[in-house]
């Protein structure tokens, strides 16, 4: 039977990681295993730099975890070593770098993940992973949003520009 003391600990991990699964707009579930420290390190740089949490855990924790945060059929996927992403900002971050990690790995592999408390398949989460980058969907909105308005402006420089020729000088 484990102790008081190892039983209020998993308590209070479960309760940090469902805090931070219902924070999250994305999640990515991994298999890491056959990582070597190297690889490992400069994953989690590249994580932290994207501000998403990279966290190892144990799968009983994750499933308690998960349910508590209302996160359903995530226990199919909790076999071996798992490793979770979580994103509170950014959809595509996590999955786009693991995506790219485990193109270049032959052990590491993406199990599922989230987006915004549903489950959703390995296929989803590598849709997710091709799509641009939040930096760059935004400018392309603000693009598009920009162009009506920039032919405007030059629609009334060429009146003006127009008129300016007719009259004499």
């Amino acid at each position: 039977m484990a102790s008081e003391k190892i039983l209020e600990q998993k308590k209070q991990a479960v309760a940090e990681l469902t805090e931070k699964m219902k924070k999250s707009c994305a999640g990515v579930l991994v298999s890491y295993k056959g990582i070597n420290v190297a690889d490992d390190t400069k994953l989690r740089a590249d994580l932290r730099k994207a501000g998403v949490e990279y966290k190892v855990v144990k799968n009983s924790l994750l499933s308690r975890a998960s349910a508590e945060a209302g996160l359903e059929g995530v226990d199919e996927f909790l076999s071996g070593t798992t490793a979770i992403a979580l994103s509170e900002n950014d959809y595509v971050a996590a999955a786009k770098i693991l995506s790219q990690f485990a193109e270049t790995s032959k052990t590491f592999e993406i199990k599922s993940g989230f987006i915004d408390g549903k489950l959703v398949s390995l296929d989803e989460v590598k849709a997710l992973a091709k799509l641009p980058s939040r930096e760059i969907l935004i400018a392309t909105v603000l693009g598009t949003m920009n162009a009506p308005i920039a032919a405007f402006a030059r629609a009334i420089q060429a009146i003006a520009d127009k008129k300016s020729e007719e009259q004499p000088a």
